[in-house]
């Protein structure tokens, strides 16, 4: 009977590779590895990350990088030697350069300019040119055109010469002699058609393209729409500039959706990890919506003022000041959380308003019931076993109660559906009507939501 010994793992295998001193293992072992294993120990051992970079072939270091978060990546450069840098952003392709180069300051980002070749310089430079969150940013120009009289020979002839440098060869484009776009095909339809057929003659002229002024957001729905890996990007006049790929959507679709649950917990959207964001940095971020929230809850105390005269005629109507404002807060809460992410998807636009009242103004009626006969039930059940508690209008007080908790809810519903959607139409970010800005906003309103059951069902003792 034998024994298998364990296979020493990737890590193991790196530590005994680097204790060696033996470059050429080191190289070897390095591009033997999977991209993402290579990525993983660059995480789990910061203090090779630069080294392990510079001892793969460019190509595949390149590859790395670009899957590496934004912190990881501005060390590496900073410690590579700087012809090994120089190398390494000419390799990159030209859109995941540029989301690299802009998150950096501008006078490093001129630095790193200069090392570029000068056709990479000059394409870098174009998409820095185009705003930022634009298709623009995020197009690359590495991708294979043929002309609509070419014949299929002619179409594989020049993907085996220009395929290597294409960020994609599973769509090829379709342009004029001027560069206008006219269609794209898939790999498939050009390996299945025969060798004299002409391009004309497979092209449908149905195609998907992009604006490169769109909004990033747009061409993460038209992906999504049309379940396409690529999309060409066209000028005003339909000339074909670049084009986009899914993985690149793809980040951006994760980014936006880390600046929106930043912004959900009332806090702007760092744009950088948390550990490596500058601690005064950290302050600004979170302290104006501190401030604007703070704000708005001194209104509670205005309102408290403003009933003070009822509160001190009957104690017992504090009690209940936090049940109140909490349900209008919870409510407003979930439905302006479920609002943002349908508007996120898709699913509703500023069109459907209306039709998103009409269900919040049920819904808030509904949830609003339910928790109204639970207080009312729980306050008469306990004014019988604890008479002294609520005195001889422990039913008064239970109807108030039970009616403003319809009341609140109901608020508060449609306050966190109608404020993204208003949001948006006045150009903002939905996503600023956030958790704590609902609550907050829900909370005065719901203290006179409250006074005002109170004083109508308890008059005679208020009056």
């Amino acid at each position: 009977m034998t024994m298998e010994l364990d296979q020493p793992t990737i890590q193991e295998q790196f530590l005994e590779a680097v204790q060696s001193e033996n470059v050429l293992r080191i190289k070897e072992f390095l591009n033997d590895q999977n991209i993402s294993d290579v990525a993983e120990l660059i995480g789990e051992f910061p203090d090779y990350e630069s080294q392990i970079v510079a001892n793969m072939s460019v190509h595949r270091a390149a590859k790395v990088f670009k899957i590496l978060d934004f912190a990881t990546q501005k060390n590496i450069i900073q410690e590579l030697p700087p012809l090994t840098s120089a190398e390494l952003l000419n390799e990159l392709p030209a859109d995941d350069r540029t989301a690299f180069l802009e998150e950096l300051p501008s006078e490093v980002v001129k630095e790193l300019i200069k090392t570029l070749d000068p056709e990479e310089r000059k394409i870098t430079l174009s998409l820095l040119g185009y705003p930022e969150g634009s298709v623009g940013r995020l197009m690359t120009p590495d991708y294979i055109s043929v002309q609509i009289d070419w014949t299929v020979q002619e179409v594989l002839t020049h993907i085996r010469t220009e395929g290597r440098d294409s960020e994609t060869i599973d769509v090829i484009y379709v342009v004029d002699d001027k560069g206008r776009f006219i269609d794209d095909m898939r790999i498939r339809e050009i390996i299945l058609a025969s060798p004299e057929k002409k391009v004309g003659d497979i092209i449908d002229y149905r195609f998907i393209s992009l604006n490169v002024h769109d909004e990033q957001e747009t061409a993460n729905q038209i992906f999504k729409m049309n379940n396409r890996v690529a999309l060409p990007v066209t000028d005003n006049n339909n000339l074909l500039l670049g084009i986009v790929t899914i993985d690149d959507v793809l980040w951006v679709a994760n980014e936006e959706f880390s600046e929106d649950m930043q912004k959900f917990g009332g806090t702007e959207a760092l744009n950088e990890p948390y550990l490596e964001i500058p601690l005064f940095k950290l302050f600004q971020k979170r302290i104006v919506w501190l401030v604007v929230l703070f704000l708005g809850e001194m209104l509670t105390a205005t309102a408290m003022g403003f009933f003070e005269n009822e509160i001190s005629k009957l104690v017992v109507l504090a009690l209940f000041i936090p049940l109140i404002i909490s349900s209008g807060g919870n409510s407003g809460s979930q439905a302006s959380t479920l609002i943002i992410q349908a508007m996120a998807v898709g699913e509703i636009t500023l069109a459907d308003w209306w039709r998103v009242m009409r269900r919040e103004i049920l819904s808030g009626i509904m949830l609003g019931a339910v928790l109204g006969i639970i207080g009312f039930v729980r306050i008469i059940i306990w004014a019988k076993f604890f008479p002294d508690v609520y005195g001889p209008y422990s039913s008064n007080i239970a109807l108030a109660v039970g009616c403003s908790l319809v009341g609140v809810v109901l608020w508060g519903t449609l306050c966190g559906s109608m404020l993204p959607l208003l949001l948006k139409r006045l150009g903002a970010d939905p996503a600023v009507s956030s958790a704590p800005f609902v609550a907050t906003l829900v909370d005065v309103t719901g203290l006179v939501i409250y006074f005002s059951f109170a004083y109508a069902f308890l008059t005679s003792v208020l009056g």
